[in-house]
C-alpha cells in the first residue's frame, strides 16, 4: 500500500509537469497577502516591491528600496510556499526588482526499495526526498513620456526538482503596462509568458526503472520531456475613494484571460475569461480591511448540471513607519471546499534604516 501511494503521488506530479496548459501552475498562486486578500485584482494599482510579480510597470512608483517576504502552507501544511523580493528605484523614471519563489513538499517517503529481492520488508531501505519548484525573476520598469503611463518587463528562470527522479529548467518573459488617468482611475495590463515559457525535463533512468518495476504493468510510460506555458492576460481597472480625509476605499476589477477552453465562467475555444473583484477599506493609511472574490468556475455536477463556484478571500493589514504586515484568509479552490489557507506577508521600506 505504501508503495502504491508513493507511486500514484509521483505519477500525478509527473503528469502535471507534462501537460502544457498546467505547466508552472505554482506561479499562478500569487504573492503578497494584501493582494491575495483582494482576490489578486491588483494589476492596475500595484505600486510596490510586489509589482515585480503582479505588474512590473508599477515598480516606477517606488520612492525607496523595499523588501518583501511571504510564507503560507497548503494542503494541511504538507506543501510550503515562500517568497522573497527586493526592489529599488534607479532614478525618478525607472526601477528594478529581483524575486524568488519556492513551492515545495519536503520529506516525502521513497518506498520503492521497501521490499528487497527476496520479498522481505526492510524499513531501513526507505529514504526521503523533496519536490520543489523555484522561480527567479528579474524585473525592470520605466516611465514613458506620456504622463501617467509606464511599462515593465520580467525575465524569469524556472527550476523544478523532483528528488533524484527528474528536474527541469525553464525560461520566459512577462510584460505589463499601467496608466493613471484622471480622478484617480488606474488601468493595467499584465501579459504573462508572452514567449510561451519553455521547460525542458531530464530524468534519471535508474530511478524511473525503480518506479516502473515497483508494480508490474503500471507506470511504464516516461513523462513528456518538454512543456510550454501558454500566455495569459490580466486586465484591470481600479479607483480609490477618500472619505473625510481619514477613510479610504479602493475598489478594483480584473479580468483574467487564458487562451484555452476550460471551466471559467466565460469560455470558448479561443479564450476563457475569469473576473476578480477586490476591495480595500483603509483608515489613516494605518489599518486595512480587505475582501475579494475570484476564480469563478462552472463546475459540472454528477447530474450533469453546472454549479457556479468562486474563490472568496478576506484580509487584514497594518502599516506603521515603513513596516507593513498583511494577512489573508482564502480558499485555495472555491467556496464549496474546506481547504482554507492562512497567508502572512511582510513588507519593509528600507528607508527606515537610514
Amino acid at each position: 500500500m505504501k508503495n502504491y501511494i508513493f507511486i500514484v503521488t509521483l505519477l500525478i506530479t509527473f503528469l502535471c509537469a507534462g501537460q502544457t496548459k498546467y505547466s508552472n501552475e505554482f506561479l499562478n498562486i500569487g504573492v503578497d497577502a494584501a493582494a491575495l486578500g483582494m482576490s489578486n485584482s491588483v494589476a492596475s494599482h500595484t505600486a510596490d516591491v510586489n509589482s515585480g510579480y503582479w505588474n512590473p510597470a508599477g515598480l516606477v512608483n517606488l520612492e525607496d528600496s523595499q523588501l518583501a517576504l511571504l510564507h503560507s502552507s497548503y494542503f494541511a501544511n504538507i506543501a510550503n510556499y515562500n517568497y522573497i523580493a527586493f526592489a529599488k528605484p534607479l532614478d525618478d523614471k525607472s526601477a528594478i526588482a529581483l524575486s524568488l519563489i519556492r513551492f515545495g513538499v519536503d520529506d516525502i517517503l521513497d518506498t520503492t526499495q521497501l521490499i528487497d529481492d527476496q520479498g522481505n520488508i526492510n524499513y531501513d531501505r526507505v529514504s526521503l526526498f523533496s519536490t520543489a519548484d523555484y522561480a527567479l525573476t528579474f524585473s525592470y520598469a520605466r516611465k514613458l513620456p506620456l504622463d501617467g503611463l509606464s511599462y515593465g518587463v520580467n525575465a524569469k528562470v524556472v527550476r523544478r526538482i523532483i528528488g533524484d527522479f527528474a528536474n527541469s529548467w525553464g525560461f520566459g518573459l512577462d510584460a505589463g503596462i499601467q496608466f493613471e488617468g484622471k480622478n484617480d482611475w488606474k488601468f493595467g495590463i499584465m501579459a504573462r509568458d508572452i514567449t510561451t515559457t519553455f521547460n525542458a525535463w531530464s530524468f534519471d533512468d535508474d530511478k524511473l526503472a525503480d518506479i516502473q518495476n515497483a508494480i508490474e504493468g503500471q507506470n511504464q510510460t516516461v513523462p513528456e520531456s518538454t512543456e510550454l506555458t501558454i500566455p495569459k492576460l490580466q486586465i484591470g481597472m481600479s479607483k480609490k475613494f477618500i472619505f473625510h480625509y481619514d477613510y479610504s476605499l479602493l475598489a478594483s476589477f480584473d479580468m483574467n484571460v487564458r487562451f484555452e477552453q476550460n471551466n471559467d465562467v466565460i469560455s470558448s475555444s479561443f479564450a476563457s475569461f475569469n473576473p476578480a473583484l477586490g476591495f480595500e477599506f483603509g483608515y489613516t493609511d494605518l489599518v486595512f480591511l480587505r475582501a475579494g472574490a475570484g476564480n469563478f468556475q462552472n463546475e459540472l455536477q454528477l447530474d450533469d448540471s453546472e454549479n457556479l463556484t468562486f474563490q472568496p478571500s478576506l484580509g487584514l493589514g497594518f502599516k506603521y513607519r515603513g513596516i507593513q504586515i498583511d494577512y489573508a484568509f482564502t480558499d485555495i479552490g472555491d467556496q464549496s471546499a474546506a481547504l482554507y489557507s492562512n497567508v502572512f506577508s511582510l513588507k519593509l521600506d528600507l528607508s527606515i534604516f537610514k
